[in-house]
């Protein structure tokens, strides 16, 4: 075995081991508005389930040097968002948006998605993800860093579901038809491989 130190590392040689050990990991692709009603759209890896009941997500949002990223920052004011999840069919579009853009220009213009309207929330998400949640904050934490915060972490709870009708079957998903995609590192993606069963012990 090799071990490595990681405060004898720098910050992009942690990023490096880290995003190539946890793998593969789920892909958000997160909408959020600005306080003029611009709508941003971005995706994420650092994106898990935190709780069923209630239901609840996490997006861990790197800062780029000090400054949040637009996602981070337009949900903690609006305190809400949408989660979709990234599958073979719109990846390329998602890989789009995240592309640098000034707050007031958005994403979802760039890759050509389209917008719909949520029904509990006034963020809207978009037509091309075959599963997406209406989310509002429930918490938000800075996180990491020496002198300023390095991370947004933020707790969304999910107030509605929105599903396909050939990706939901009798209260599960169909991961078949889902074809969901995750990250891997660098350029890599990874589709769902070869599915087997384990039973848990008693």
């Amino acid at each position: 075995m090799i071990s490595i130190d990681p405060t004898a590392n720098n910050v992009k040689e942690n990023y490096k081991l880290m995003i190539g050990s946890i793998v593969p990991r789920p892909i958000a692709f997160v909408t959020t508005k600005t306080k003029d009603g611009t709508l941003n759209g971005a995706p994420f890896s650092y994106f898990n389930i935190v709780s069923a009941n209630p239901p609840m997500v996490s997006l861990a949002i790197q800062r780029t040097g000090a400054e949040q990223k637009d996602t981070a920052r337009n949900a903690i004011q609006s305190k809400e968002f949408v989660v979709h999840i990234v599958d073979e069919a719109n990846v390329e579009k998602i890989n789009e948006t995240a592309a640098t853009l000034p707050p007031d220009e958005s994403e979802i213009d760039l890759a050509g998605l389209t917008p719909v309207d949520s029904t509990n929330i006034s963020v809207p998400g978009i037509k091309e993800a075959r599963i997406r949640m209406e989310c509002v904050l429930e918490h938000a934490f800075e996180l990491g860093g020496e002198d300023t915060p390095a991370s947004d972490l933020l707790i969304g709870k999910v107030v509605l579901f929105h599903f396909e009708e050939d990706v939901y079957e009798n209260g599960k998903i169909n991961h078949g038809e889902l074809k969901a995609v995750s990250r891997l590192a660098g350029a890599d993606y990874a589709k769902v491989g070869e599915i087997f069963p384990l039973k848990r012990p008693k």
